[in-house]
């Protein structure tokens, strides 16, 4: 290049001419200041900004062409057809992407060859590189596939990446399981979501998954529990409706979907999900208990005494069916029917601690109905005898549940304070105001 020429181009440069118009004024006064035809600029300007470039480019895929061959530098080789891919002029490149799949092609032979030599390599790498082969090609698939001038649409390389990474597709589920197994729940979710997720992108269209791939559904499974264990809601619900297909593991599904609903705040959802969970799996331990609770604790007392008696018709003799039961009982204030459900089950198992709670506040709350009346003879002798009645359940409470003073200790006091049981009365006393 003449030194004339090469002044323009570092004019060029200082004027910075690259980023910012120049008006027809300003071309000539540019031209005339060194010495060339307006036609000439307007060449050197083409040669600029279209050959310079190409050629950075085609420099930039030859070492990444060269590292790939040898296989070595093979991230570097990746990262080189990223950097260009971040221009928006690369972006419907062939070369460029086809040259980026290489590279990540050849990581992955790299790293399978040494796992099968039994040599030292990252297992996690090798998924790594699965899944950027994935991503890759159907981000390219998505360029391949765009309508010539004509709107006809042939796609040239579809076919042929389908065919390769359906291969190597199974590697996407054993990756998820295995980040799974190492409790790295952001890449179990990634590898799942992958594998799922080939069933929308048109490059797998003609091979159906979501008909006739029988391991869908416990893909979604995973990749909901790994959003589940992650408490990231978008990722727990994102496929909860192809997970709940899987039958062998729905109860636990019903779960997640339920607390994650908790933890949005979505009250309706979360009553839903333990409607569903109790009719589908009256023996599953979550949702029974979550159901009466909530029942219970807001006031709902009819629709938790229904929900009773709807798993009690699945197994009567169930205790936790009964236990539950006495609990309505209790709130409802059917003092006499809770106390004999509460001995038929401490008669069966003497262990249930909260049974024997049960009882003894039946019989305790009765003492304080009658406390708000007259205070007669025949009242005082009636609340008396029904202290008496609830102290044995509650110091039997007491032994089996020692870390609950919350519930036992202030029953305990006005008990003991009445029965003028002197002794036990100081050592409640003490308790209470320690605490305090």
């Amino acid at each position: 290049m003449s030194n004339e020429k090469q002044h323009v181009l570092d004019t060029l440069s200082k004027e910075g001419c690259g980023l910012t118009p120049i008006c027809g004024e300003a071309v000539n006064n540019l031209c005339h200041r060194v010495g060339l035809s307006t036609c000439c600029f307007s060449f050197l300007l083409f040669f600029l900004f279209t050959f310079l470039p190409v050629g950075a480019q085609r420099k930039e895929l030859s070492q990444a062409r060269q590292f790939i061959k040898a296989k070595n530098n093979l991230e570097q080789a990746e990262q080189l057809m990223r950097n260009l891919l971040a221009d928006s002029a690369n972006r419907e490149k062939t070369a460029v992407w086809l040259t980026l799949f290489e590279a990540v092609k050849k990581q992955y032979e790299v790293g399978n060859e040494k796992l099968y030599l039994k040599q030292q390599y990252d297992t996690a790498q090798l998924f790594i590189a699965t899944k950027k082969m994935f991503d890759v090609l159907e981000k390219f698939d998505s360029i391949d596939s765009r309508p010539d001038a004509n709107g006809r649409v042939k796609c040239k390389y579809r076919r042929k990446h389908s065919e390769y990474l359906k291969a190597h597709r199974p590697n996407l589920y054993n990756g998820g399981a295995y980040f799974v197994r190492k409790h790295d729940y952001t890449h179990a979710f990634e590898f799942f979501d992958a594998y799922i997720e080939c069933a929308r992108q048109p490059l797998f269209a003609h091979y159906k998954y979501l008909e006739r791939d029988t391991l869908m559904p416990q893909a979604a499974y995973w990749a909901a529990y790994s959003g589940y264990k992650m408490q990231n809601p978008d990722a727990t619900l994102k496929h909860k409706d192809l997970a709940l297909s899987d039958t062998a593991r729905q109860a636990y599904l019903l779960q997640y979907i339920a607390e994650t609903y908790k933890l949005q705040n979505d009250t309706a959802s979360y009553l839903d999900m333990l409607r569903q969970g109790s009719s589908r799996y009256p023996a599953f331990p979550f949702f029974y208990p979550r159901l009466i609770d909530y029942y219970v604790e807001h006031g709902q007392l009819q629709e938790a005494m229904t929900a009773c008696d709807n798993a009690l018709q699945t197994n009567k003799r169930n205790l936790y069916y009964r236990f539950a039961k006495s609990t309505v009982l209790l709130n409802m204030g059917h003092y006499d029917e809770c106390v004999t459900l509460c001995d038929e089950l401490i008669a069966e198992n003497d262990t249930l601690a909260d049974v024997y709670y049960n009882a003894g506040v039946a019989y305790y709350n009765q003492t304080i109905e009658l406390s708000k009346g007259p205070n007669t003879k025949e009242q005082r002798a009636r609340r008396m005898a029904l202290y008496k009645k609830a102290l044995p359940y509650l110091q039997r409470y007491r032994a089996l549940a020692p870390q609950a003073q919350d519930k036992w200790a202030l029953p305990l006091y006005t008990i003991y304070l009445n029965l003028n049981m002197g002794r036990e009365f100081d050592e409640i006393d003490k308790l209470l105001k320690v605490k305090s």
